[in-house]
């Protein structure tokens, strides 16, 4: 495990306009910055960057919180990695702690792994662009493919050499471990290169590193395959990865849509075009590992497959398992004989786009369209059609987005609806009859205990407005959040968390919220320790609740307009900016808190006294009486602080 002082270190040393400014254009807007959202599609910026928070909030799709957390999800890396990257960018040394033997030879390996690989990454490039045989061979195959040098650099592509053992010798004598060649199916089990003689497609990570190679065959003689590929590896596994989806992140989510194809070259090819959010399946059946990275990213997919049977059946096989994540699914096919890397080729990009927008389908009407022609004038044979697209639409989680669908069937299918919904609905119901199965399997060979469907609620609870106390009790969690360690009192050096938990600490332990319980709580223990109460603490907290209120709390999307003080020489006259008004809130907030406490033991005491009452203790009747009068005084006082009239 990374040391709690290198966590430290590597938070203060990140700054957040940095982190984000190498990813996103920001501009100033008074004490923060804007951008275009990285993580949604928008055309009016409503991504803010606080550098004195060292924060980030999108008002937009309400992502947001330190560098480290735009690093785990504009890069999608785990939180370990994320604080790696950001240690390499400042040059932080970590330091390891608590770290399991087995953990660390683990984490050795992987990294090792990397390092050779990018060590073959280079080599293969190196061949490509620096030797007489990569030239002449491989990069002219590769300039006949009409790839230009950005090109060639941007996707890393490379050459191995014919020679049995050239790569191997010199990974050797560069120190590489002939072990870790072969784990990476660099050499092959009888000790020669693995790959020879063809040029090298470099497989990335969405992160950007090296996970693996593809090598395509030059010789067209040879009875060998056309492309061998990498074995899976602890750092590779196929179904985890889509190619050139470390290029064509940045395009899909700027255009809200994924494009795609089967192969290396179509990809290259449509990027090289300007149509840069194309992604492959590089051969491999279609996962929902692979569905899940693309909807990280956007919800939108076009599948682009060849015009021949092959491609045609590819695309259906996809369709479905898109529909089954909530993915809203396009079709193009293109003429027989055509693939995407001639087609763009022969186009261009604007004629390419053009195609895209008039040929796509949705996936109904692709689906029937191939059907019905199978089954003209066979009774048989178009109810199966018909089964075969409800299939598809059964496997939409969304019951409207379904409703819609077969709607859509009944008029396209000349089928009445009631039918249809019938049939649809009774395909859903055994869906979930089998999903219950496996469930049921899984949870007994665990020996968990099963929670039936009849446990839970049928509808989620209808939102209803926060208690008055909760709300109360959120000013006091946000008071702390974002002012704990702000200076209350100057001439005693009291922080405001300070003279927050002083005031409450009778009933530190008596929140009714979880979440802000746990935000007073956490800012009395490290007073406590003799620590400040700061946000970056609930920035970076473990709980997800109460790091999402801190960020909820500490961001506004409203800022006072410059132009009120630099252009018009106005002065705010009757309040502070927010960030200037610690002092009034605190008093405010805490006298409101109070008010509520106290008007819930007044509360309490009269049902007690009602109790009382009845009992006929007269001796604990005088008691609880003479309480309900102070609390009633103390009740005045506090209304008269408010400014509240108080009702009898």
């Amino acid at each position: 495990m990374i040391s709690e002082q290198s966590v430290q270190a590597i938070h203060e040393a990140a700054r957040i306009e940095e982190v984000v400014g190498d990813f996103v254009q920001l501009k100033r807007t008074g004490s923060n910055m804007k951008g275009l959202c990285p993580f949604h599609g928008e055309k009016t910026p409503s991504f803010v960057v606080s550098p004195a928070r060292n924060t980030f909030k999108c008002f937009g799709c309400d992502k947001g919180g330190s560098a480290v957390t735009f690093i785990m999800e504009h890069e999608h890396k785990t939180y370990p990695e994320a604080l790696r990257y950001l240690a390499a960018k400042y040059n932080i040394e970590i330091e390891e702690t608590g770290d399991t033997e087995q953990n660390r030879v683990e984490r050795q390996l992987r990294e090792s792994l990397q390092i050779l690989n990018d060590f073959a990454a280079t080599y293969y490039a190196n061949q490509l662009l620096s030797t007489d045989r990569g030239k002449s061979v491989g990069l002219s195959y590769f300039r006949e493919r009409g790839f230009t040098d950005d090109t060639i650099r941007t996707f890393g592509l490379g050459y191995a050499p014919p020679g049995g053992k050239e790569f191997q010798t010199e990974a050797l004598q560069q120190g590489y471990d002939q072990s870790y060649l072969e784990r990476l199916g660099l050499i092959s089990t009888k000790g020669f290169d693995f790959f020879r003689d063809r040029v090298i497609f470099p497989i990335h990570h969405q992160s950007g590193k090296v996970v693996a190679f593809a090598g395509r065959i030059l010789n067209t003689h040879t009875k060998a395959p056309k492309y061998i590929n990498s074995p899976e590896t602890e750092i590779y596994q196929k179904s985890k990865v889509l190619y050139g989806l470390f290029q064509a992140r940045t395009a899909i989510r700027k255009l809200d849509q994924a494009i795609l194809v089967e192969g290396y070259t179509d990809v290259i090819s449509m990027h090289q075009a300007g149509i840069q959010h194309v992604v492959a399946t590089s051969g491999t059946a279609l996962g929902e590992s692979q569905i899940a990275l693309i909807k990280r990213l956007t919800p939108n997919v076009l599948l682009l497959f060849d015009g021949d049977k092959a491609g045609i059946g590819a695309a259906l096989r996809g369709v479905d398992l898109f529909l089954a994540n909530d993915m809203n699914v396009r079709v193009v096919s293109l003429p027989e004989g055509e693939d995407p890397d001639s087609f763009v080729k022969s186009r261009g990009r604007e004629e390419t786009l053009q195609w895209f927008e008039t040929q796509a389908q949705d996936f109904i009407f692709f689906k029937a369209g191939l059907l019905s022609d199978a089954s003209q004038g066979d009774p048989i044979k178009r109810a199966a059609m018909i089964n075969d697209i409800l299939g598809s639409v059964a496997r939409i989680p969304d019951p409207v987005k379904r409703a819609l669908y077969i709607k859509e069937c009944s008029t396209l299918l000349d089928v009445d609806e009631p039918t249809l919904v019938d049939v649809t609905n009774k395909l859903v119901a055994g869906m979930i009859r089998e999903a219950r199965k496996v469930y049921e399997r899984e949870q007994a060979e665990s020996n968990a205990p099963i929670p039936y469907a009849s446990h839970r609620p049928s509808h989620p609870p209808q939102q209803e407005r926060p208690p008055l106390m909760e709300i109360r009790e959120r000013e006091i969690a946000r008071l702390l959040i974002t002012f704990g360690d702000k200076i209350f009192d100057e001439d005693h050096n009291i922080s405001v968390a300070e003279q927050v938990l002083a005031a409450l600490h009778e009933v530190i332990e008596e929140f009714d919220h979880q979440v802000y319980g746990q935000v007073v709580r956490d800012s009395f223990n490290l007073l406590q320790e003799g620590k400040t109460v700061t946000p970056a603490y609930f920035i970076g907290h473990a709980n997800d609740h109460v790091r999402q209120l801190a960020l909820d709390v500490i961001h506004s999307p409203y800022e006072y307009s410059e132009n009120w003080e630099k252009k018009w020489d106005i002065l705010l006259q009757s309040q502070k900016k927010p960030e200037e008004n610690f002092e009034k809130d605190c008093e405010d907030v805490l006298l409101r808190f109070k008010y509520q406490k106290i008007n819930q033991m007044i509360e309490r005491n009269a049902a007690f006294i009602k109790e009382v009452s009845n009992s006929g203790d007269h001796a604990q009747l005088e008691e609880k009486l003479l309480l309900q009068m102070e609390l009633s005084s103390l009740k005045d006082t506090i209304a008269k602080q408010l400014g509240l009239v108080v009702s009898r």
